[in-house]
């Protein structure tokens, strides 16, 4: 369906307008981010928010203008002093009103513009800030110089908006000033019982009171105005959203029957009991199994929640309908984690579990596919390439992907193509807070597990200067002669000059001369067949060092190691530091965790490590992320194009969130097809916001 026309001069391009020529032109393509070889368009301008607001109302008269403040006073113009040639000094002009004299100082004023400007003798308007100069008052290059009968002119609250070099704020709200008037009359998206109890405008409206505010309240981050632009881009990104969970999960699935066979043999063949928190996460995805719908869930849980079992009942429920199961992971290294986790207990329930991997000899790789096409293996456990390469189920009934936030929208749409009917669950180790749920996986059911298994140990955190290596370096002997195995993280693979980083290699070779052949080395960079034997000889306990990049962030399990020391802890994010924590504490032995950092520490990365200390509830974590380092981080999305937003500021607006969820949803059951005046509406919406690639999920009829 093509854009309402009514819209088209919201896509207007800025060339088009009055004074913007290439070189402006091609300067907002860049700073408004264009698709290539695309124009900026009047909406850019429209969604560019101001950061701030001048208010210019002040005219009470020189004497009682106070220093620093802005003011707009009436003055008559006394005298000029013009600085001799080749002097630094500014131009000065006298001028005065009632109340008292001031001065107006130009530096580097040349060709007498200021004295056409400000002719002696005359009355002028003139704004901006107070200054003072030994004991007078000035105003330095005034913002605006209006003759009295021109004083409407003068902007009296003035929006203040983020520029780029090169580009004025002059220019830009001339160009702002002249898209305004092209924002033709919208239906209206929200319902009127929502606006009057909010007390919001309608959307032409609120983008005049912020773009032209009568008031410096107008325009305020927690206007009305601002708050309902807010809500539209929210409720635009969680009907895109919901347009997505329709075509993945109302396009029929198939309803299970769970006869509890095979489960009750997976959970007799646990080493603990489940907890509260696992028996709640396979009673919502037993009742997903069992509906008509595809499931299409999320499973959210700490380090160490036991996340994989969950997958795994899930995995015995769909084999006891005849489908079979196939988990995804991000690395090789922890498919075949994984694997090991499942394989035993899968076995003792009567499961056949495979893994897949790009290294496999060809015999194994022709009975592995032979069996998965059919049927006699239920369980299949590989990276993505688990979708290619001709791998063919007999009845693939549910997909597991681990660690989801590697994965967008779109991928979550492919895989779903790839099964007939196909459930999905999605298992993240990232606590992610309630807000960025809804944002990226608002077309998803969440299922959060809170507590830890039975017989976790807490882990001990202290945090030390890099300064005290020998001492940490001693009490890393004892503890390895007493039995114990530890993790040696670094940042960096090899010396780089820009961070005095001791990479992993140069910290292996200074650690292998105090514990020689006791010290592995895993990194990123090195063939797989190298990192598994590293791992082999650390799991094995062979190896008590393990010096290593993040690559060990996720999903590497050596239950004896209980000890973890990561060097330059200060440049590791604070969900990161959660998740390598996460290594240790797995055994019955008490843990502990280092964190060395560098000296000086910045503010920002002292709350880190203290917060990093003072707790291990991951989701407590995860807020506190969001609030230290803003929500595009967290999740990796400045690189993976995930919604960013223009208008809404979470930390503000994020009461809005929930509200446009629920509203999104709201909508699409009352009206699937979006049709008739409101689906009009909500249509608009969704091109306005550029959401428009969900339109074609629409259903019709």
């Amino acid at each position: 369906m093509p854009r309402p026309d009514l819209l088209n001069p919201l896509f207007k391009s800025l060339k088009s307008m009055k004074g913007v020529g290439p070189q402006l032109g091609a300067l907002f393509a860049k700073f408004f981010g264009a698709p290539d070889g695309q124009d900026a368009v009047v909406l850019d301008v429209l969604m560019h928010m101001p950061s701030g607001v001048i208010d210019r109302r002040a005219q009470n008269g020189v004497a009682y203008a106070p220093v620093g403040s802005i003011a707009t006073l009436k003055l008559h113009i006394d005298e000029h002093i013009v600085p001799p040639r080749n002097s630094r000094a500014p131009l000065r002009i006298k001028a005065h009103d009632e109340t008292g004299e001031i001065t107006l100082s130009f530096f580097g004023a040349r060709g007498g513009w200021v004295e056409k400007q400000l002719p002696v003798g005359e009355i002028r308007y003139v704004s901006g800030e107070i200054g003072f100069f030994g004991r007078e008052k000035q105003m330095t290059h005034p913002d605006y110089i209006v003759e009295p009968d021109k004083l409407s002119s003068l902007p009296m609250v003035e929006p203040v908006y983020p520029l780029t070099h090169g580009l004025s704020s002059r220019a830009l709200r001339k160009v702002i000033a002249s898209a305004l008037e092209l924002v033709p009359i919208i239906p209206e998206w929200t319902s009127k019982d929502r606006r009057t109890i909010m007390n919001w405008p309608g959307f032409a409206e609120a983008l005049h009171h912020i773009h032209a505010p009568q008031r410096p309240s107008e325009g305020d981050i927690v206007s009305p105005s601002r708050m309902r632009l807010a809500y539209d881009e929210y409720l635009a990104g969680q009907l895109a959203l919901s347009l997505i969970r329709e075509t993945m999960v109302k396009s029929s699935g198939i309803a299970r029957r769970v006869t509890e066979d095979i489960t009750e043999k997976v959970e007799a063949a646990l080493p603990f009991a489940l907890t509260d928190g696992q028996r709640l996460a396979i009673a919502d995805i037993r009742e997903d199994l069992e509906r008509p719908t595809r499931m299409s869930r999320l499973l959210q849980g700490d380090v160490g929640s036991g996340k994989t079992v969950v997958a795994l009942m899930a995995m015995a429920m769909v084999a006891e309908d005849g489908g079979q199961s196939a988990l995804m992971a991000p690395t090789e290294l922890l498919a075949s984690q994984h694997f090991r986790t499942l394989q035993p207990l899968a076995e003792q329930a009567g499961l056949k579990v495979v893994l897949m991997t790009g290294k496999m000899p060809a015999a194994e790789k022709r009975a592995a596919l032979s069996g998965l096409a059919d049927g006699s293996i239920t369980i299949a456990v590989g990276t993505h390439a688990l979708f290619q390469s001709g791998v063919e189920f007999e009845n693939l009934g549910l997909t597991v992907v681990d660690e989801q936030h590697r994965f967008g929208v779109h991928q979550r749409l492919a895989l779903s193509e790839k099964g007939h009917k196909t459930d999905l669950l999605v298992m993240t180790a990232t606590p992610i807070p309630r807000t960025l749920v809804l944002t990226h996986f608002g077309d998803m059911d969440v299922s959060v597990l809170r507590e830890k298994p039975a017989g976790r140990q807490p882990i001990d955190t202290a945090t030390l200067p890099i300064s005290e290596y020998g001492r940490v370096v001693g009490r890393l002997a004892s503890r390895l002669a007493e039995g114990a195995q530890a993790y040696w993280v670094c940042p960096l693979v090899e010396e780089s000059d820009v961070l005095d980083v001791v990479a992993a290699e140069d910290r292996f070779a200074v650690l292998k001369k105090s514990f020689g052949d006791r010290v592995e080395l895993v990194h990123g960079r090195m063939s797989a067949a190298a990192k598994q034997e590293a791992m082999a000889r650390f799991s094995s306990g062979d190896a008590q060092i393990l010096v290593a990049t993040t690559v060990i962030e996720v999903g590497v399990d050596v239950p004896n190691a209980t000890i973890i020391i990561i060097e330059h802890a200060e440049r590791f994010g604070l969900a990161q530091l959660h998740q390598l924590r996460g290594r240790v504490g797995r055994g019955s032995a008490r843990s502990a965790c280092l964190l060395l950092y560098s000296e000086p520490l910045s503010e920002t990365a002292k709350q880190r490590l203290e917060a990093i200390r003072t707790t291990d509830d991951g989701f407590e974590i995860a807020e506190k992320d969001l609030e230290l380092r803003g929500q595009g981080d967290l999740l990796g999305t400045r690189q993976s194009g995930m919604p960013g937003y223009r208008i809404a500021v979470p930390d503000v607006h994020k009461h809005l969130l929930e509200m446009a969820h629920d509203d999104a949803r709201a909508a699409l059951d009352r009206n699937p097809g979006l049709k008739g005046p409101e689906g009009e509406a909500l249509r608009a919406l969704l091109y306005i916001f550029r959401k428009d690639l969900a339109i074609p999920l629409i259903k019709a009829g």
